[in-house]
């Protein structure tokens, strides 16, 4: 069905999706940053101004808590230049009580200590209602001595409210002679700390210049733009002072009403787009705005676009060349790599061109060129094993031979030794066959006890008429447990290592093999002589090389069978023995119950 379509090389392909991978992407981010450009832009500057607006709030709020600590430590606080012993360590309560020229001295230094701790930023008037003098300190500006606030209507308000402190919208400063002096008041009441009757109030007036030093990061043409407003969204600053006190819709009127559950939006004003934002202040009822036009932005939005262009031309043109160069040097190696897939289905397994890569495509050619060396030693090693294969039936059919000639020889000999009622013979060349056919039999590594035992029988025939019946043999079975598996072969090489090292010359060589339960799911087969035994370095040897050997290859001797039971069913089963010298030893087989086919299929 494929060989329908047109060939097409990789190096084309590569070169068309070189291509198609670079440009697509190009032109996709080219048209989504030239959308989203101006979001970015105004997301940016948004960002930065209500960032500003908030630091702004902050310091000024900063200040202005300053200066509360300030007005209440004069009021009530000990002055630093006064001895600690003296009594007069309230220089303003003591003014107000008395105001004398000591006095007067006093507070007039402590409030100029203040006020140069805050950079001339604040004039400090204290104003007497005890029947005194008023005490006026001013720094920079000149005071005006004619005027008194009592008939204003802030002063009264506050007086007839029960707030300590206060804290006014921008106004005009007239305790001063110094015309547009814009500030902002903080009020405290004085109470005499010996009564708690009303001695004065102090009025904090703070230049509102200091506002435009803590917008020192707002450019030129922000700062026309950052204003703030009170609760009836009245102008109490703007770095344009003839702005102040004027409704904010006048100095910045817009189409639709602000949004207020919003810190952040786009409004318009005269025609124009601006990002407006607003923030409240926390310990005041103040609202901070900064509106930037739209238009200011257009200006980066411009570089941004020159810089996509420069960037777009050149992605282009490294598109173009690595569209030619790369597949070329790709599809190089893989040419080479398919000439030699031709030699070697021509027959040419040897000496094939070099393949000069070092990727992948090197490696897969490297391991073309192993491939076809081992191809070639499969072919020459069929050759041979055609031959060998005629061979190795012929043997196989030998070996199969052999067994059934051994067993036929030997039923030979048990009929000519059943003619002339030789019964020993009979019995023993019965019990041999039985116990060769048992050996003979690879089916499976796993026998049923009672099989083994059938087979333990058939070899203590054979060892009771080598030793003339001295042999005893009583035997101790659970039948219940006879159908548990056990490896073959496990039992015999226990008997006859106690026959040969026990029993073999005891005139009365008793023998006793037992299958007992050991706890709830383990068996134990013990086979007990009444030979010589071992003594303690003896039986301190074996055991030690109980724990240590692993059984050596093609053995079936006790450490060997105890190698097998380990590896079969697990380090905790095996043999252990117990022997005492000239009484006998005890050999016992410990394995789990195990049914036909579980070990197999484990």
């Amino acid at each position: 069905m494929y060989r329908n379509f047109k060939f097409v090389s990789i190096k084309n392909k590569m070169a068309v999706l070189f291509i198609l991978s670079i440009l697509t992407p190009i032109l996709i981010m080219f048209i989504n940053s030239y959308i989203s450009s101006q979001q970015m832009l105004e997301s940016k500057y948004t960002d930065l101004l209500e960032d500003i607006t908030r630091q702004s709030n902050i310091r000024i709020e900063e200040f202005l808590g300053d200066t509360k600590k300030i007005s209440l430590i004069s009021s009530y606080g000990i002055n630093s230049y006064v001895s600690a012993v003296s009594q007069e360590n309230y220089p303003v309560q003591n003014y107000l009580r008395n105001a004398s020229q000591s006095n007067e001295n006093q507070a007039t230094q402590l409030l100029m200590n203040y006020i140069m701790m805050k950079e001339r930023a604040f004039s400090v008037y204290i104003y007497n209602l005890n029947g005194g003098q008023d005490l006026l300190v001013s720094t920079n500006k000149p005071v005006d001595y004619t005027y008194h606030p009592r008939n204003e209507k802030w002063f009264r308000d506050f007086l007839a409210s029960d707030d300590i402190t206060r804290d006014l919208p921008t106004r005009i400063d007239l305790q001063t002679k110094q015309d547009n002096n814009w500030a902002i008041y903080h009020l405290r009441k004085i109470f005499d700390l010996e009564n708690g009757r009303l001695l004065g109030v102090m009025v904090i007036s703070i230049d509102i210049d200091f506002i435009n030093k803590v917008n020192k990061r707002l450019q030129d043409s922000n700062l026309s733009a950052f204003t703030i407003v009170d609760e009836n969204d009245r102008v109490i600053f703007n770095s344009d002072y003839s702005r102040i006190n004027r409704p904010f819709n006048e100095v910045f009127p817009l189409k639709a009403k602000i949004n207020k559950d919003r810190n952040r939006e786009v409004v318009q004003s005269e025609g124009k787009n601006y990002i407006l934002i607003h923030s409240a202040f926390e310990a005041h009822n103040w609202t901070t705005y900064i509106y930037m036009p739209v238009d200011e932005l257009a200006v980066e939005r411009n570089i941004l676009l020159r810089n996509l262009w420069m960037m777009g031309i050149a992605l282009v043109f490294f598109a173009l060349i690595s569209s030619i160069y790369l597949p070329n040097l790709i599809t190089r190696p893989i040419k080479q790599l398919m000439k030699n897939m031709t030699l070697v289905e021509q027959g040419k397994f040897d000496n094939l061109p070099a393949v000069r890569s070092n990727d992948e495509i090197g490696l897969l050619a490297m391991r073309f060129e192993q491939m076809s060396s081992e191809l070639k030693q499969l072919v020459e090693r069929i050759y041979l094993e055609q031959e060998e294969k005629a061979e190795a039936e012929i043997r196989a059919l030998q070996a199969q031979i052999n067994p059934h000639f051994l067993y036929n020889t030997l039923n030979s000999v048990k009929w000519i030794a059943s003619m002339q009622r030789a019964d020993k013979i009979v019995e023993m060349t019965e019990a041999l066959i039985s116990i060769l056919r048992y050996s003979a039999k690879v089916e499976n590594r796993m026998v049923p006890i009672r099989e083994e035992m059938d087979n333990i029988a058939h070899y203590l025939t054979i060892q009771k008429v080598r030793y003339f019946n001295r042999i005893a043999v009583s035997y101790q079975l659970d039948e219940q447990l006879l159908d548990y598996e056990i490896l073959k072969l496990s039992i015999q090489p226990i008997v006859e290592n106690a026959i040969f090292h026990g029993i073999a010359d005891h005139e009365d060589g008793t023998l006793t093999i037992t299958v007992t339960a050991s706890g709830d799911s383990d068996i134990a087969i013990r086979v007990k002589d009444n030979g010589i035994g071992m003594d303690e370095d003896a039986a301190l040897a074996l055991k030690q090389r109980l724990t240590e050997s692993d059984g050596q290859p093609g053995s079936i001797g006790v450490f060997n069978v105890h190698s097998r039971i380990r590896r079969v069913f697990g380090e905790k089963y095996g043999i252990t023995f117990d022997s005492t010298k000239g009484m006998g030893s005890t050999f016992t087989i410990t394995i789990p119950r195990t049914k036909k086919g579980e070990i197999e299929h484990a």
